[in-house]
């Protein structure tokens, strides 16, 4: 329930601040709103607007929906051990210390968010540390640091925000052909104005948002092969295949939204199409096979 009221008064956060800004933009440069050119800045400023917003409060959302406590004085030898690893793996990745922190869950897994290269956060859960041995651990640690030495926070909200604009513009001008073929010849022109075009609106950037989660996927699941070759150059190969390996009898994944692009591990899908992780084995048959390189 938690997770949830956060997530809804932040979208509800975001969608003002964005109609905001959207309805200056129009007022000050004096563009129409029912124009061509008016319609892609609208998808274009929901479509960026809320990706962007989305990356620069991931650190704000990540501890506040999963609890995560960043160890800011180690206080045992786990803690100890774990912000020296990170700050080793960072140093050799040539980013930023991240901030490290630990949250409460059985599952085994790990994630990293941020806004940048030098501000990042990496997070593990108990389930891994009371699973995994520490040259696991060690792995998985190394397998976030290279998500953000990689830049893939960025990088996915760029995708995500290209998709996001063209879901969004290309419905509401599918809609609106529609709405123009089936409106009556004595109908005043009004076009975006009727209840029905709403609806044809809504139904079209549901098709077209999953069709875009594909790409998105997709791409995701591209940067996961990354990030374990990532891992295998820092902590060799074989760790970073046992890590794998462990996942295999992991708790459903509970992460959710953008950490759940980041984490470890993710939650299962219908179809691959849909998995923004590959398969365990495929991760672990691209390392064995040394496909990484290169």
């Amino acid at each position: 329930m938690k997770r949830i009221v956060l997530f809804l008064i932040t979208n509800l956060a975001v969608m003002l601040v964005l109609s905001i800004v959207l309805s200056i933009v129009f007022k000050v440069f004096g563009i129409d709103n029912r124009s061509m050119g008016g319609l892609l800045i609208f998808a274009a400023v929901f479509g960026f607007g809320g990706s962007f917003i989305s990356l620069a409060m991931s650190k704000w959302m990540a501890k506040r929906s999963t609890g995560a406590v960043v160890i800011t004085e180690p206080s045992n030898a786990t803690e100890h051990w774990l912000v020296s690893t990170v700050q080793r793996q960072a140093k050799q990745a040539g980013i930023g210390m991240p901030e490290v922190a630990i949250y409460d869950s059985p599952e085994i897994n790990a994630f990293a968010t941020g806004m940048s290269r030098n501000n990042a956060l990496v997070a593990v859960s108990t389930g891994l540390l009371q699973a995994m041995t520490q040259q696991e651990a060690e792995a998985v640690l190394a397998h976030e640091v290279s998500h953000v030495a990689n830049g893939d926070m960025v990088t996915l909200t760029l995708i995500q925000g290209v998709v996001n604009t063209f879901v969004i513009f290309f419905a509401r001008v599918v809609a609106g052909i529609i709405d123009n073929f089936f409106r009556s010849n004595d109908e005043e022109e009004s076009q975006g104005g009727g209840i029905s075009y709403m609806i044809t609106v809504f139904v079209l950037e549901m098709i077209f948002g999953v069709l875009a989660s594909i790409i998105v996927m997709w791409f995701s699941r591209q940067r996961e092969y990354k990030a374990d070759a990532g891992a295998a150059r820092l902590v060799g190969s074989e760790a970073m295949v046992a890590a794998l390996q462990r996942l295999k009898g992991n708790h459903e994944s509970q992460l959710q939204g953008s950490m759940t692009a980041f984490g470890l591990a993710a939650k299962p899908a219908p179809s691959e199409l849909f998995m923004s992780h590959p398969p365990l084995d495929k991760r672990i048959q691209a390392l064995q096979s040394r496909s990484f390189e290169g």
